[in-house]
């Protein structure tokens, strides 16, 4: 549940540091969006584990919402409490707006593509990823073909998406729509029409799989890595790209970034996790064990994982959005969401 409000403390990690607390300098603090750590093994704790086994340095994981990790790193900020933060578009340009990070240079930041890290050095892609829409094809004999299918009558409170401001994914439709649609009037014309349909507000995208995979809903929205993930456990579900009113089907690049925070109070660990987490070894394992695809250029794994979801973006254009644009916008977007769903 990627976009999730509520905190998620990984409950054996908990129990050990209540039990037996470590001293401040063998720990490191990671407040995440999740969805990296989803499933056993998931990639989180495989280098998790791997990172402590080396350093000796025990990773205390805390999980939310995209937004949701953003805003409690702010009002820590007078007394920091998170080490590294990851977290998605627009939220991790938020932070680093807000002076909530401060630059590191890991060594593997030169085999990341210059449009997926910062300038400045403070965020960078750690898994790359796309969003989606998800269909129950047990109840649809096939994807519906466009954004104007999706008005039709017959999907009446069988079609949900996670709501914008609050879910990253939620916040990608609203982003998407507007752009295939060409101006924002008319993007937020078609999400008041597809509100008819809509069964209301979801603060998780993450949640929205089971419902599609019951029948319960037919249509959702996600993203690759989590729903490729949950392909396994909720067989029904199949990813798509419905076409804007151009005929093109299209995406936009969701990725993961990591960032240290200001102020870290075990600035040198996060560091360290973050070198370990953009280290070769770790990215030629995204594909496989997160069914996300490496940041790094250098990696290039041969899993099946990886080579599916390279086949499911053949034929999808990938529309590259103005990350500054967005977050300057994106309070007044938000609310006219709003205002236009009446959500």
């Amino acid at each position: 549940m990627k976009h999730a409000t509520s905190f998620i403390v990984a409950g054996c990690l908990a129990a050990a540091l209540i039990a037996m607390p470590a001293r401040a300098e063998e720990v490191v603090t990671v407040y995440s969006a999740d969805g990296l750590h989803d499933g056993t093994p998931n990639w989180y704790q495989t280098e998790f584990d791997a990172f402590t086994k080396a350093t000796g340095i025990k990773v205390q994981y805390v999980e939310a919402g995209s937004g949701v990790v953003v805003e409690r790193v702010a009002k820590e900020a007078s007394n920091p409490q998170a080490d590294v933060l990851v977290t998605l578009p627009p939220f991790i340009q938020k932070a680093k707006a807000d002076g909530l990070l401060q630059p590191s240079s890991p060594s593997g930041a030169s085999q990341i593509a210059a449009g997926d890290k910062d300038p400045e050095g403070y965020y960078y892609s750690l898994v790359n990823n796309y969003m989606n829409f998800i269909y129950n094809a047990k109840m649809l004999p096939e994807a519906p073909k466009s954004f104007a299918d999706l008005l039709d009558p017959k999907f009446k409170d069988k079609l949900q998406y996670s709501t914008p401001g609050q879910a990253g994914d939620g916040t990608a439709v609203m982003l998407l729509i507007n752009a295939v649609y060409g101006s924002k009037d008319a993007g937020f014309d078609y999400l008041k029409k597809l509100q008819a349909n809509n069964r209301g507000p979801s603060s998780s995208t993450g949640k929205l799989t089971a419902l599609v995979n019951k029948g319960e809903l037919w249509v959702a929205n996600g993203d690759m890595q989590m729903n490729f993930s949950q392909m396994a456990d909720n067989p029904n579900i199949k990813i798509f790209w419905p076409a804007g009113p151009d005929g093109q089907r299209t995406t936009f690049a969701l990725p993961y970034y990591i960032g240290l925070v200001k102020g870290a109070p075990h600035a040198e660990a996060g560091k360290k996790l973050i070198e370990f987490l953009l280290s070769k070894e770790a990215q030629s394992t995204v594909s496989s064990i997160a069914q996300g695809l490496p940041s790094r250029q250098d990696v290039h794994p041969a899993d099946d994982n990886y080579k599916q979801l390279h086949a499911m973006l053949e034929g999808v254009k990938i529309w590259t959005p103005d990350w500054a644009q967005v977050l300057k916008d994106l309070q007044a977007d938000v609310a006219r969401w709003h205002e236009a769903t009446g959500s």
